[in-house]
Formats: structure tokens, sequence, C-alpha cells
């Protein structure tokens, strides 16, 4: 199904006008999964309100996901936060309690939340953590509170979480709105097309497991502040998505990978150009880059993308996947391929955390 130039009216900000019932949940769990921008996003108009300075488009990976469970509870003196099984980083818990700090005062709800989270894939090493991660803090945190919520308000909400969280709110395509309004309640995701639209795979190579320095907030902020190039790619960025959009629509696999790689390199390039530059990279990813486009000389049809990290992402038709991995596998560093295909919207579940 496909969902093109979608419209919202949105007035003011739906999340002040939320309903909520009596807390009769106090605990849910909900799974959504990352997305990767075909579209970059990179850099903030708004910082307290996590607004984006450039629209983004994203498709949505079926095979990663995050699982979290809140659970509001009394007796609690602090927020809790067990990630992948260990207790968080007081950084990382307080990142939570920012967020659920949201969520309460609109749920007239004063307790403390105890909070399981669970990737299964590296967690804060390029792959979206963060959007999988408050995407499934908004949903299951927003049900614990007996919260009634609407998708495209629970998309604003996710963005205050993390920028690339409100695309992880949908399944398939999706876009996220630079939005005009200075509340942010027009800076929302949108669908343009659920994952059965086009039967695409997603190889990603591993390059690195570990966490990277700079985080994406950080670097982004940093590139805007220092970056001489920085406002020729909130310029060219328009285009990028009219592009996009119409290559999703039309299914035209080499005008999407195209504009796929063009806005990879140039919001790494940009990235490069700040003061000091800033290098995601690391040699696999280099290798894996120049081994993709031996392949299209070949005539297989694969395009690269790189987020904030040194992992690499392989897209093309899934005919040609496995003659992709293969590829992929062969070069010395890359420690393992994940393949997906295009994944389905946040939910809530009753999976164990």
């Amino acid at each position: 199904m496909f969902y093109y130039f979608l419209i919202f009216d949105f007035g003011r900000t739906e999340l002040e006008g939320t309903k909520h019932t009596s807390h009769l949940f106090m605990k849910a769990t909900a799974k959504a999964h990352p997305n990767i921008a075909l579209v970059k996003y990179w850099g903030k108009r708004d910082q307290k309100l996590n607004l984006p300075a450039v629209g983004s488009i994203s498709v949505t990976l079926n095979e990663l996901h995050t699982i979290s469970s809140v659970h509001f509870r009394e007796g609690l003196q602090n927020d809790i936060l067990i990630l992948n099984g260990e207790e968080a980083k007081p950084d990382q818990t307080q990142r939570v309690s920012r967020f659920l700090d949201l969520i309460r005062p609109r749920a007239a709800l004063s307790a403390k939340a105890e909070v399981r989270s669970k990737n299964n894939f590296p967690t804060g090493a390029g792959l979206a953590s963060s959007a999988s991660a408050f995407a499934s803090l908004a949903l299951a945190g927003s049900q614990a509170a007996g919260l009634q919520i609407p998708t495209s308000a629970l998309s604003e909400l996710a963005r205050l979480g993390s920028g690339s969280a409100a695309r992880s709110i949908f399944g398939g395509f999706v876009e996220m709105k630079v939005g005009e309004r200075a509340d942010g309640s027009d800076a929302v995701a949108v669908p343009l097309a659920d994952e059965n639209h086009w039967d695409l795979k997603i190889l990603i190579a591993i390059t690195s497991e570990e966490e990277k320095e700079i985080g994406s907030t950080t670097g982004m902020n940093h590139t805007a502040r220092t970056s001489p190039y920085y406002g020729q790619w909130v310029f060219s960025s328009q285009a990028d998505l009219e592009n996009m959009r119409r290559a999703i629509f039309l299914r035209n696999f080499t005008e999407l990978g195209q504009i796929t790689e063009l806005s990879c390199l140039k919001m790494h390039a940009v990235a490069m150009s700040a003061n000091p530059g800033l290098i995601y990279w690391n040699s696999t990813t280099v290798e894996a880059i120049h081994t993709i486009r031996k392949l299209r000389n070949r005539e297989i049809p694969v395009y690269f993308t790189i987020d904030a990290g040194p992992q690499i992402k392989a897209l093309c038709p899934a005919p040609y996947s496995e003659e992709v991995h293969d590829a992929l596998q062969k070069i010395p560093g890359v420690l393992r391929i994940i393949k997906t295909s295009l994944g389905p919207a946040a939910t809530l579940t009753e999976e164990m955390v």
C-alpha cells in the first residue's frame, strides 16, 4: 500500500491535547525497529525540541529491533534503566528519565519507572539504536501511563528523545518533515509506503562492535557550528527529498540508489569539514565502499549508505542479495553481516525483555 504526499493538519501540538485514562496499565512493553536514512538528517534547527534542520527519508529494518518495558510503580526513588541485561550508565539513565518526564505530567503521574530495554544488535555503534530505543519507549511509556496518543503525536514524542526515533514509529519508507512551527508540532514523521511496497534487501556489514566515540547529536551540533559548508548541506537537501519520493513511488532503484549515495557522502563530507573534522569510518568501511562500486561495474544493482558510525549498509533488490552478501563477507575486517528486509511499525508486544 502506498501513501504518497500524505498531508496532516496538526494544528496545535497534539501532545498537549493527549487524553489519558486512569492508571490501569502502569506497565507496557513495545517493540520498535531502527531505521536507516536514505536521505540523511544531520543538524538541528532547535536543540531543546530536537527539531531537524533538514527533512529525511528512511527505511525501517525488519531483522533489528529494540524491546522496551516501562513499569511505573510507587516506592521507587529514581527511575531505573536496565539496558541489555545490565544496569545502564548514569548518563543513559538520565536521558531516559528526562524522556519519561515528558510523559508523566501529561498523565498526571508522579511515579518513577523501572525501564528494561534490550537490542538484538550493537548499541551506539552507528546502527540507529537510539531510534528504535526511543520509539519503543514512547509507545511503551505512554501506554504504561494510560495515555491515548495518535500516531502523529507519538512520532512527535519519540522525536523529543531522538530525532531519528520519530521515523521508527512507522514501517517501510518514512519521511521526517522538517516542519516550520516553533513548537515542533509539524516536525513529525509520515509514512510514504509500507514494508510490502518494494522487495528490497539491506545488508549491514558490521565493521566494529564498539560504541562510537562521538555520538550523533554531539557530531551534528559540532558540524553546524564549525563547518563552512553546513549551509549548503541544508540548502541541497530539498531536491534530494523530492527526487527520493519520486524514486520510491516509481520503484526506480537506480534513482533511489544514486540519491542515497549522494546524500550519504554529502553528510560525511560536511562532518569531515567541521573543525576538527569528524571521521566515523574505518578502513573496512572504505574497502566496502570500493567493493560495492566494483559490483555495480559488473552490473549488479547495489548502493551503499553509512550513518554516523563505521557500519556500511548495502541496498539491493532481493534477487541480488546473496551475491552482495558473499562479496562483503570476503572483505577483511567485516565481522558479520546482517541481512534484512523492510520492517514494520512500532507495536505493543508481550515479548520478554
